[in-house]
């Protein structure tokens, strides 16, 4: 690792879809929240506790990381010590417009980690499901030259396949596809390189000022989504803070398979087993609409096995 490393923190977001006055704000925008949605439905925002074991992660496979941001809307989990040195709890007024604000929409959240006060050049970015399965290292994250290294799930003709889906199979594509491809279009108009790799889902890594970069560069289109409250199409995926830097070759790219980062979809019992085959570095526990509290249980009784012993960053 190069001596230009010095320090990399982790920055996190987080909401317990619980707290009835969150609801409540929440409930504005949204109304009736239907539980088939695939953009707003309850397992994007229920808290299972895997922040907790997420930490525990952490601090178990790598304690090299500086501090830990832990961004919320005037949260803070019950269990969380709070008073540990490392941990810093960031409100969404301390780096949100206020027009963006309340914000339910991790999307446009994500287009403001840069101005987290005290973030280093180096970062590592995850969502609370997100966890470690081993020891890694900051070149596991960043070059000997200091570029993040960039884990895609290869996507062979990813232009065509989902113009080929559209137009000629008339499928309706996910939210969340539809805003990777946005990100890929805009950075191929800008730059002329385009990124059909798609996100694996996991932890990433970031240069600050690159991703501040990135943000300017494309902030005209940035601001027509400010006040997305809520997920909506159009949102422009973080991904474009993983491409463009790709395209400017200031990033290495790393396609990856299961067998480096494996999401677990919660409600079905063939990932679990499929996990234990290729046991990754890095893997998710994905909450949806098509889970149910059972799925849930298991979920966590997964994580309290693999990571039964409690962090220093609880209480």
């Amino acid at each position: 690792m190069a001596n230009n490393i010095p320090e990399i923190d982790f920055v996190y977001l987080w909401v317990d879809g619980s707290d009835p006055v969150w609801r409540a704000k929440r409930d504005t925008f949204i109304g009736v929240t239907h539980v088939d949605s695939s953009i707003n439905c309850d397992g994007r925002y229920v808290d299972n506790d895997e922040l907790k074991y997420s930490l525990r992660s952490l601090e178990k496979y790598a304690p090299w990381i500086r501090n830990i941001f832990i961004v919320t809307d005037s949260q803070v989990p019950k269990w969380l010590n709070t008073s540990n040195p490392k941990i810093k709890i960031i409100d969404h007024c301390e780096i949100l417009p206020v027009e963006s604000r309340p914000c339910f929409n991790s999307a446009l959240i994500e287009h403001f980690l840069w101005k987290i006060p005290g973030l280093s050049e180096h970062f590592l970015y995850g969502n609370d499901d997100m966890f470690l399965n081993r020891t890694v290292e900051p070149t596991d994250f960043f070059g000997e030259d200091g570029f993040p290294i960039i884990r895609l799930n290869r996507r062979r003709f990813r232009k065509l396949s989902l113009l080929y889906k559209e137009k000629i199979q008339k499928r309706i594509l996910s939210y969340y596809i539809k805003s990777i491809r946005l990100s890929a279009k805009l950075v191929e108009d800008k730059y002329g390189a385009y990124y059909g790799g798609q996100p694996h889902h996991c932890i990433d890594a970031y240069l600050k000022s690159d991703y501040q970069h990135t943000f300017d560069t494309f902030k005209e289109k940035i601001n027509d989504t400010l006040c997305n409250h809520v997920r909506k199409d159009g949102d422009i995926q973080r991904c474009i803070y993983t491409y463009a830097p790709l395209a400017q070759k200031r990033a290495h790219v790393k396609y990856v398979t299961r067998k480096e980062s494996f999401k677990i979809s919660i409600h079905l019992d063939i990932h679990y087993a499929k996990f234990k085959k290729y046991n990754p570095p890095f893997f998710c526990m994905n909450d949806s609409e098509l889970a149910i509290d059972i799925d849930r249980e298991r979920s966590t009784a997964f994580l309290q096995k693999r990571l039964p012993k409690k962090s220093q960053f609880e209480k």
